[in-house]
């Protein structure tokens, strides 16, 4: 009895020893998921097969390196090979090749950003869309930058950048939207920005000083704003004038313009806003305001301005704010004009 019970006791162990040996091989040991984003994630990824989109991980994660303030996390998950997945990053099909994915836009907007731009950005090569208002970043816009054959839009508005003009504006043939307004750039605007085939150009609120140039009238934007830079004294050139069939709105204010209003001025009949206040303009106002038919917002104050108001204005069919105090106007039309 007590051999039987002694070889029962032998089996059992002997069978539980086998159980432990092979259960590590029936189960293999299981990992949990490894955030790539952790500090101690893997410094691996599998491997891109998109050759656009692994230049695009390349330049995001540089940007990423010269970020140094991202409050609302916007960049916190900026980590891994899919990078349209990132926050304000979009994709889209290649325009050369519709079976291809590639970055087409990123947009950053009021994300209080601070850093600066790397020259990696130019491998973002298929980048229609490029916005990053109201941040804080800081530097030049990167010369690498030229390579964005395809950027249709560029808005680095409301940053820190500084520098001369940016002059790898003029290496960008699709551009049609130039926002650089509230930044520290300084210094001439070069004359060939009015040769530009832009829809909108902004440059408002910066430390440049230039004279408005002679070829102004070439540039066929419907918004064109130069407030708050030193105009240097320019009166307006002839070709202002002929910018009619395409310019909607216009803001020259606080800019040190000198001189007087022509005639001419009459023929931008396409205009809705119309701002030259705080300037230092001279003369009386052409009649010929009248034909600004369009027009919704007109603004003429704080300047030298005299004579009489022309009625003209008042008959003005979509009119909806007239400022033009601060002034020395000698007479106003009518009440029943007004």
């Amino acid at each position: 009895m007590k051999e039987e019970t002694f070889f029962f006791q032998w089996r059992f162990l002997a069978s539980c020893f086998i159980f432990f040996l092979i259960l590590p091989q029936a189960f293999p040991h299981y990992n949990p998921p490894t955030n790539p984003c952790l500090a101690h994630g893997p410094n691996w990824f599998p491997p891109l097969v998109n050759p656009r989109l692994l230049k695009a991980y390349a330049a995001l994660q540089a940007w990423k390196l010269t970020i140094t303030s991202d409050p609302n996390g916007f960049t916190s998950n900026w980590c891994g090979p899919h990078v349209c997945n990132y926050t304000g990053v979009f994709c889209a099909s290649a325009l050369d090749n519709p079976y291809v994915l590639t970055v087409a836009g990123i947009d950053l907007n009021h994300a209080n950003i601070a850093g600066y731009l790397p020259v990696e950005l130019g491998l973002l090569t298929d980048l229609a869309l490029f916005h990053i208002n109201s941040n804080h970043f800081e530097g030049q816009l990167p010369k690498t930058l030229n390579c964005l054959n395809l950027l249709h839009e560029l808005d680095v508005s409301n940053n820190k950048l500084s520098g001369e003009f940016p002059s790898v504006i003029f290496s960008l043939p699709s551009l049609k939207f130039l926002d650089i307004r509230f930044n520290d750039f300084y210094g001439d605007v070069p004359d060939q920005l009015f040769d530009l085939s832009l829809d909108a150009l902004f440059i408002n609120d910066n430390k440049f000083r230039f004279r408005l140039p002679k070829n102004i009238g070439n540039s066929p934007v419907s918004v064109l704003v130069l407030a708050n830079n030193d105009l240097r004294g320019s009166c307006v050139p002839p070709s202002f004038y002929k910018m009619g069939k395409t310019l909607h709105e216009v803001i020259l204010s606080n800019s040190q313009l000198t001189g007087c209003l022509n005639r001419e001025v009459g023929l931008l009949n396409q205009l809705t806003v119309f701002d030259v206040s705080f300037n230092n303009l001279v003369g009386p106002l052409p009649e010929t305001i009248g034909d600004m038919k369009s027009l919704e917002q007109l603004n003429i104050a704080h300047n030298k301005f005299s004579g009489n108001i022309p009625e003209s204005i008042c008959r003005l069919p979509n009119l909806e704010n007239f400022t033009y105090s601060y002034n020395f106007f000698s007479g106003e039309p009518p009440l029943n004009e007004l």
